[in-house]
């Protein structure tokens, strides 16, 4: 079969734009936000709680504003989201004492609880069908490579400026707000009509006061079941990815002797892997197989983990950290896929559900850095790569032996529900 890959739908396309002018909006504001906060005199005990604060706030708020993405329509919610980020960088621009930065942190936070389920409720209903993972790889792949290129723009503007970070902060805005211009124009779909649900799902005025009255209709056993799973395997695999993200310059400077541009280029190499690792996972979930790029995420992250611990060297780093972005690359399709097909189940929940899966994401990226740090801190960091390759393991055998309907492969032209109904 030939590598190819759709063309996608103007709608997939502005919502690929929206996360790659976003993340590098962002990008800009993360390298930039810790230095600025520094400069303020605030601690580093104090900066690593701002840094948290918007995941923190985006948990919390989440459970609420989720549901406002199925009341007033995906477009409607993601439209709403992309205006409270510029309006973060904006303010950012203006801030001059530290509380000002712990309330935009906050706002932020908001603005990504309403903005993760939009966008994934219309990346899975305009992925297409056949293509549900390549559209997710290819968002994931925009949103990174856009954050890198954040930093580099952001330390080359602070270079060049002599460090004034009220033109990174307002340049982070005029970026943020570019989406603005294609989301309302080219995003088709995904919006409330009056005597409607979500445009596409048609409800009658009984169906609806029914659902008023009794209560949205539950998901079928099989997709409850699944959601469960999917719960779980969210949390695992996001919390084993991502603990060595914010520790990997310690790792690299502090265990393996790498100094700061030997790091730096471990960083550009993993990034330029990962351009061309995402889309290839994204095909392979979609033409060949599922169950193949969850057991690449699953070995990729063990054996990085044992490649720290085995040669702490920079080629030992080098391929370690290659290792795992491309464990990052094999889980973010095959993890968007698995959200789309248990969203899909309920259309008129569809963000909803995302949302609750987006949210044991969530969990994961906090509680694995928190693992991480702590088991560095009290056991060494063997320890801490020990358990993170064990944590790796045990998330492979939870895909295995537990998300048996996610693993099973669909025959060529049989559709999922026949299976169910089989």
């Amino acid at each position: 079969m030939i590598w190819r890959f759709p063309r996608p739908s103007p709608s997939l396309a502005a919502v690929l734009a929206e996360g790659f002018f976003s993340r590098l909006s962002f990008g800009m504001i993360g390298f930039t936000l810790p230095l600025f906060a520094y400069q303020l005199g605030m601690n580093m005990g104090a900066i690593g709680l701002l840094i948290s604060l918007s995941v923190i706030c985006e948990m919390a708020l989440k459970p609420m504003a989720a549901p406002l993405a199925d009341r007033f329509g995906a477009k409607s919610a993601l439209t709403a989201a992309i205006t409270l980020r510029g309006l973060v960088a904006l303010l950012l621009g203006l801030a001059f004492a530290p509380w000002h930065l712990f309330a935009i942190r906050a706002l932020h936070g908001a603005s990504e609880s309403l903005r993760d389920p939009a966008v994934n409720s219309l990346i899975a209903e305009h992925g297409g069908k056949k293509t549900l993972a390549s559209a997710f790889a290819w968002y994931g792949t925009a949103k990174m490579v856009a954050g890198a290129a954040g930093r580099s723009m952001a330390g080359l503007l602070l270079t060049l400026s002599h460090a004034d970070y009220t033109l990174v902060f307002l340049t982070a805005f005029c970026l943020s707000t570019l989406p603005l211009f294609a989301i309302p124009r080219f995003v088709r779909g995904g919006r409330w009509r009056k005597d409607t649900g979500p445009e596409g799902n048609d409800r009658t005025p009984d169906d609806r006061a029914g659902a008023a009255s009794q209560g949205e209709a539950p998901l079928p056993a099989a997709g409850r079941r699944l959601f469960r799973q999917a719960l779980g395997f969210g949390a695992l695999a996001t919390g084993t990815a991502t603990m060595l993200g914010n520790l990997f310059p310690l790792l690299a400077t502090q265990y393996a002797g790498l100094s700061e541009a030997e790091a730096g280029l471990v960083y550009l190499v993993s990034t330029l892997v990962i351009l061309f690792a995402g889309p290839l996972f994204g095909w392979l979930s979609d033409n060949v197989s599922r169950k193949l790029v969850l057991s690449v995420r699953g070995l990729a992250n063990g054996l990085s983990s044992v490649l720290y611990i085995l040669f702490p060297h920079f080629w030992g780093v080098m391929a370690a950290r290659i290792a795992d972005d491309t464990g990052k690359a094999a889980y973010r399709p095959a993890w968007g896929e698995l959200m789309a097909r248990v969203a899909n189940a309920d259309q008129n929940r569809r963000a909803r559900l995302m949302g609750y899966m987006g949210l044991a994401e969530n969990v994961g990226e906090t509680t694995g850095p928190l693992l991480a740090g702590f088991l560095w801190q009290t056991l060494g960091i063997t320890a801490m790569l020990t358990v993170r390759a064990i944590l790796a393991i045990i998330t492979e055998l939870y895909v295995l032996l537990v998300m048996k309907p996610f693993k099973a492969e669909e025959k060529p032209g049989e559709k999922p529900e026949e299976k169910e109904n089989e």
